[in-house]
């Protein structure tokens, strides 16, 4: 055991977790007094027991949303303190980054690397970045004639539910608290019940930053208890979700039982990653291929979880690739040299284990891993696993699986692989390998997906939206159309 998974070990032995709802700006239990156990996927065990919310706090919290909405000691006050308080708190996310970093990993079995150097960083980058735009955005006046002013005006909406995923918690959360904090809103923040623990610990935070109580409140609980209640809550006013498609679907149900609340939605993917005849480093590919699958346990919505390369180089390419993941065995997510953590809970890895048991079945040629190892921990972890022979036909080729499995279909040149590409009732992000201009060109505007990648993969930045087609949902999150999700227009007619 090297020095460093000794301190992170010694850290996380002496690590306080606080697991009650934020509500109000305090801590408290739900009101029902349920709780739930919080599970270290790397060992099986329970780390937390947790607030469980239901109905009844969600009620107590979009209330102490709402009347520190229409106080306006928030949504009113001038943006530039908005801004600093803002800036503050993304201070405060690295002041304690060695805490959200152990929280995070021990919540979700992700890297301790990978949560310290990336997940923290990116999240206080996301406050800082919205903290600095909300002073840069305009209204507009209108051309109304001589005898009228016409000024179109931002407003916030009010009180905003964002509801995040388990894969990548704090960052996500950032996703949506940046712009909707920023823009003026109250929002209430239901984390996954699988990693609550980053989202709770940051509510303190958020308040030592300045941010006046019942502006943040943070509910931990189950979907079907504390997110039904949100969506169909009628004092909020807006749900901004990212998570599976199903669960998506459910939330514009409730918003049309409710009080056809704002609803934007980042679900699902089953990303494409084709790779062309014409692709002059194949090495470089397929090392983007292996990260673009097996980055965070394959637990991605934007993972290039199909394979699609030119049947003339599959062979070759797919050897370079099965490289790539014999050199990523799953490992301890307190060592600092592990780059494949955990996946995130039992019944997220028994989903998995059926998939690579349904490829087998259909006739998919099982290339490599498709085994959980290390099961002396009582952790759920699992090989990396890539298929060739793939069809269109067969569930690996077509569902969401969230984890570490490559399908791999092949195809005769650009127009076969982008036929199959779109062959998906998802549309997220997609990407493409080739030394052809017009081939790039041509297959960035064909492919129906929200992000296309052109010789790389999963690049982005604060400045370009992330969001998808089709049945991965609407509304953009990052770049500054994240404020069209927590602001509505108002048009100002004054007469001279």
């Amino acid at each position: 055991m090297t020095s460093e998974q000794i301190y992170w070990k010694e850290r996380a032995s002496t690590l306080y977790i606080e697991a009650r709802a934020y509500i109000d700006g305090a801590y408290v239990d739900a009101i029902s007094g349920q709780t739930f156990d919080c599970i270290n996927p790397a060992t099986g065990r329970s780390i937390a027991t947790v607030a469980s919310c239901d109905a009844a706090d969600v009620d107590r919290a979009v209330k102490s949303g709402r009347r520190a909405f229409e106080s306006g000691e928030w949504s009113r006050v001038n943006p530039l303190e908005r801004k600093r308080v803002l800036q503050r708190f993304s201070s405060l996310l690295l002041e304690h980054r060695e805490e959200l970093a152990l929280l995070e990993s021990l919540n979700i079995g992700k890297p301790i690397t990978n949560a310290f150097n990336g997940d923290i960083i990116s999240s206080a980058t996301t406050l800082q970045w919205y903290a600095e735009a909300i002073d840069k955005v305009y209204g507009e006046v209108a051309q109304s004639g001589h005898e009228m002013t016409t000024m179109v005006i931002r407003e916030p909406l009010g009180v905003v539910a964002a509801v995040v995923p388990w894969n990548y918690p704090l960052s996500m959360a950032c996703w949506k608290l940046g712009p909707a904090l920023a823009a003026g809103n109250s929002v209430i923040l239901k984390p996954a019940e699988q990693s609550p623990l980053t989202a709770i610990r940051i509510a303190a935070l958020a308040t030592q930053a300045g941010i006046p109580k019942g502006v943040l409140n943070v509910l931990p609980g189950y979907g079907e208890t504390a997110g039904k209640a949100l969506g169909l809550h009628m004092d909020v006013d807006a749900v901004a979700f990212t998570g599976s498609t199903a669960v998506g679907k459910l939330f514009m149900q409730y918003a049309g039982q409710s009080n056809i609340k704002r609803v934007g939605l980042e679900c699902g993917g089953k990303s494409p990653h084709i790779v062309l005849a014409d692709c002059d480093d194949l090495d470089a590919a397929a090392r983007s291929v292996a990260a673009g699958i097996f980055a965070n346990a394959g637990q991605v919505c934007n993972a290039g979880s199909r394979l699609i390369v030119d049947t003339r180089i599959a062979e070759a390419f797919l050897e370079r690739v099965v490289e790539h993941a014999a050199n990523l065995p799953p490992g301890d997510p307190l060592d600092p040299a592990t780059r494949l953590g955990a996946i995130v809970s039992q019944k997220q890895l028994d989903r998995v284990s059926s998939y690579i048991q349904s490829g087998k079945i259909e006739g998919a040629r099982l290339l490599i891993g498709g085994e959980r190892t290390l099961t002396e921990t009582g952790g759920y972890f699992l090989s990396p696993t890539v298929f060739a022979g793939v069809t269109q036909g067969m569930r690996i080729a077509r569902d969401e699986i969230f984890g570490p499995v490559l399908s791999a279909i092949t195809v005769s040149g650009l127009e076969e692989a982008i036929a199959v590409a779109n062959n998906t009732s998802y549309g997220l992000a997609a990407g493409i390998w080739t030394q052809n201009v017009k081939s790039a060109l041509h297959a960035s505007r064909m492919l129906r997906a929200g992000v296309v990648w052109v010789n790389c993969f999963d690049r982005g930045s604060m400045a370009a939206p992330f969001g998808g087609f089709k049945q991965s949902g609407f509304g953009r999150d990052k770049s500054l159309h994240a404020f069209d999700k927590y602001t509505d227009w108002k048009s100002i007619w004054m007469a001279h």
